[in-house]
């Protein structure tokens, strides 16, 4: 009945029942939780997977890369007919500096005893590692680089380079795979024309992002419409979820290898280049890599990674150059 108080008994049952029903409650939010963020993460994964593979190009984009890196070198005329360099090479001037390439690509020679030792640059660009070593040998896509070197010098593609199998004891390659249309089969070629228990230094910028086509960090919000304003100033959000993103993305990778047990595909994301206007670093950018689905590419050849913990928790440093031992021979 209505305003009569339960019996002492019943009233102590209750508590009982309550006090029993909270470690349930509470075990039944943690699990709601964990679907939460299993499903985020899945998201998360979904949206940022490298879906994709090498692929032969149209004759477009081979007649458009050309034409690009044909003249990314050249001389360009000032006001006063002076030869002055491109934006490209000013640019990429500075990044260098900044980074202090020259100083760890030099450790890394004396790190491997290469000074004496035949070594392949393969993106030479301006040259500026060619008297790092004795014995060098600078390759590039861009003819026009030649300018710059007083070393060997060879025009070809990273892709498909004119030297024979093991012809040199190590290489080296700073921000070029990611400006490669078909990574995979630059790796493949670095493989293939460095010996068995040679060493490679492989530095691309990983992780490009989409945005740097247009110089969305560096030009003013004044050059842009309203879109463009609020994709600007939307870039740290959406630059705090592709990090996010990398480790699901990282764990799926790494365990489907250890099911298969064979050789990976290089997996990556294809970003549009901006072959016009060269608004800052990797605006031509045309693939973003992830350090750990490259290191996994020679790991899964039998190949050791020097500078790679053993687990997933070592290959978790976006910006760290690779330096990878190259172990051909079947061990045994």
């Amino acid at each position: 009945m209505d305003g009569i108080a339960a019996p002492p008994l019943a009233r102590g049952r209750t508590r009982k029942r309550a006090a029993q029903s909270l470690p349930a409650m509470l075990a039944d939010i943690g699990k709601r939780l964990v679907l939460v963020a299993v499903v985020m993460a899945g998201a998360l994964a979904l949206t940022h997977f490298p879906w994709d593979t090498d692929k032969p190009l149209s004759k477009q984009e081979i007649a458009e890369l050309e034409k690009y890196y044909a003249t990314a070198y050249q001389n360009k005329a000032s006001l006063e007919e002076e030869p002055v360099n491109s934006d490209y090479v000013r640019i990429a001037e500075g990044a260098a500096a900044k980074a202090n390439v020259k100083e760890a690509v030099g450790f890394f020679v004396k790190e491997h005893g290469l000074g004496g030792k035949k070594v392949l640059d393969v993106g030479a660009g301006r040259g500026y590692l060619q008297d790092l070593v004795d014995d060098y040998t600078g390759l590039d896509i861009s003819p026009s680089a030649k300018r710059f070197f007083h070393k060997k010098f060879v025009h070809a593609s990273a892709t498909y380079m004119p030297f024979q199998e093991g012809e040199f004891d190590g290489l080296w390659t700073i921000w070029v795979l990611e400006h490669v249309p078909n990574p995979e089969a630059a790796l493949a070629e670095m493989r293939r024309v460095v010996k068995d228990g040679g060493v490679l230094l492989l530095s691309p910028a990983w992780n490009c992002r989409p945005w740097a086509a247009d110089g969305y960090p560096v030009r003013p919000y004044s050059d842009f419409g309203a879109g463009g304003k609020l994709y600007k100033a939307a870039i740290p959000a959406l630059e705090i979820t592709a990090n996010y993103a990398r480790f699901p993305v990282r764990l799926i990778r790494h365990a489907t290898w250890k099911v298969t047990g064979e050789p990976t595909h290089l997996r990556y994301r294809r970003i549009k280049p901006n072959y016009d206007q060269y608004w800052m670093a990797d605006s031509d950018a045309i693939n973003a890599l992830d350090r750990h689905e490259v290191a996994r590419w020679f790991l899964s050849r039998g190949d050791e990674c020097l500078n790679c913990d053993s687990g997933l928790n070592g290959l978790t440093d976006p910006d760290e150059a690779l330096v990878i031992r190259l172990h051909k021979k079947p061990k045994g």
